[in-house]
């Protein structure tokens, strides 16, 4: 394909991009396909001459839409947004076309000093503390990694070998028996990270608003102490994937600063709603922490992959991936940039900071903060129908946009039952979660283009296939 072929296949595409997303509401949200539908729609190998570009398009309907689930249909109400826009589309288009690997200042100064900018806008969009955020002879920045998984383990790799030093170890000496906190609502990706580390993680038991707590930590660290383990990392969570619960911030940050542990906060999903002032007091304590993550790309309509970490000294992660070879060495390389790729694990890096440029010059700090709060109306709207209905209870309070609910005085199996039917019906979609060995529902404000109407239809099929399921 050349230059003016791409033009007309470019602008078809668009064309093609814009209709789906537009008349998305007529699809079906989840596929009715079988595992192993696609392989027998396609040849056994790769073309020996090159197809037509009207006959791949021909084919993504044909082939990729029937196994698809669509996560921009307002009707998808399952996990967490994972917004897109036309903006940070167009970022993409443009990062590809670049193919920039900004691994280096030196590989491509654009790339590396347009994530220093946008990193501090966003720090300050959200109301970080300053330490985080680049200032000249400070210690603070951010960096873009792929999700907040990522940013989990990288945290607690630098944490482990910060740790390893101070015990006068080696990162490939004998480890000591370190030891890491969580709460037991926290994602499964913190329990992963402790995994690749080969790290102890135990999981501090939450109160009853799913919170963990400065006490329940600090016993669970002195037990461990006694047990002759080494306490060194706790992963505090603003906005669980569960139930959307929230740590107590302040009153970790203040036992680990008693004991001398790293505290990373993990924000993936509720960080986006720091926008909004109003929402501010969820990161009480965050001064306190070490490490901050939170994902753009899950609801400030920024694509995958775009996760935000910033760290109060980034020397820490930088002594813990520096590996310097000759031929990645550049004369730049003691300036007062970074090099990108001592603050993550890959080598290479995508002009990822392309999408957070185009998309916050785009909206503006006021058009992200009606985003988010139409979104947390549309949360209250579905919240409301379902206390407007004897039959069911809201399980956890709705604070931002996920909604948890379940069928009043129902147990684990109806209520399991009565979310297999509304997926089902093909209509809308939604996940569990389970709490206290509690089952419920959840009900989360996914789609940039969900407006009330949407929320209107999502309630009526719930109240139908109750009405089907109790009847």
């Amino acid at each position: 394909m050349e230059g003016e072929e791409f033009k007309v296949a470019a602008k078809e595409m668009v064309d093609y991009i814009v209709d789906y997303l537009t008349n998305i509401r007529e699809r079906r949200v989840v596929s009715e396909v079988e595992p192993g539908y696609l392989r027998p729609l396609l040849p056994h190998a790769a073309p020996d001459t090159p197809d037509q570009w009207k006959d791949i398009m021909t084919d993504i309907e044909r082939v990729i839409m029937p196994g698809v689930t669509h996560w921009q249909s307002p009707y998808f109400h399952a996990y967490y947004p994972a917004n897109v826009s036309y903006p940070a589309i167009l970022a993409d288009v443009l990062s590809d076309a670049l193919g920039t690997i900004g691994f280096s200042w030196n590989a491509s100064p654009a790339c590396t000093e347009l994530e220093v900018v946008m990193m501090d806008w966003l720090g300050q969009l959200i109301g970080l503390p300053q330490e985080f955020l680049f200032t000249p002879g400070g210690t603070g920045g951010g960096v873009i990694l792929s999700t907040a998984s990522e940013a989990t383990l990288v945290a607690l790799l630098s944490a482990r070998s910060k740790k390893l030093k101070e015990l006068g170890h080696t990162p490939i000496s004998d480890h000591p028996p370190l030891v890491a906190y969580t709460s037991d609502q926290s994602h499964s990706s913190v329990e992963r990270a402790g995994m690749f580390a080969g790290v102890r993680l135990r999981l501090v038991t939450s109160d009853e608003q799913f919170s963990m707590r400065g006490p329940a930590l600090r016993q669970a660290i002195l037990a461990d102490i006694k047990e002759g383990l080494i306490p060194f990392y706790v992963v505090g969570t603003v906005g669980t994937t569960s139930a959307c619960s929230y740590d107590n911030l302040k009153e970790i940050g203040e036992v680990t600063r008693e004991f001398g542990l790293w505290f990373h906060v993990d924000a993936a999903y509720a960080g986006s709603a720091l926008v909004c002032e109003e929402f501010r007091y969820l990161m009480i304590g965050l001064e306190l922490a070490q490490s901050f993550n939170f994902n753009p790309h899950k609801w400030l309509l920024v694509n995958f992959d775009c996760s935000a970490m910033w760290y109060k000294n980034s020397n820490d992660v930088v002594d813990a991936f520096n590996v310097d070879p000759l031929y990645l060495k550049h004369e730049n390389q003691e300036g007062l940039l970074p090099d990108y790729r001592h603050w993550q694990i890959p080598l290479g890096r995508r002009f990822r900071s392309l999408k957070l440029w185009f998309v916050m010059r785009m909206y503006g700090k006021q058009g992200l903060q009606a985003h988010i709060r139409r979104h947390v109306s549309l949360a209250h709207q579905f919240e409301n129908h379902v206390k407007e209905d004897s039959r069911f209870e809201i399980f956890f309070p709705v604070t931002l946009g996920l909604v948890c609910f379940r069928l009043k005085n129902e147990d684990n199996a109806m209520n399991e039952k009565l979310l297999k039917n509304i997926n089902a019906g093909g209509v809308v979609h939604m996940v569990p979660s389970k709490a206290k060995d509690v089952y419920f529902i959840r009900f989360a404000v996914c789609s940039v283009d969900t407006n009330s109407d949407d929320v209107k239809i999502s309630w009526k099929e719930v109240k139908k296939q109750t009405d089907l399921l109790l009847n």
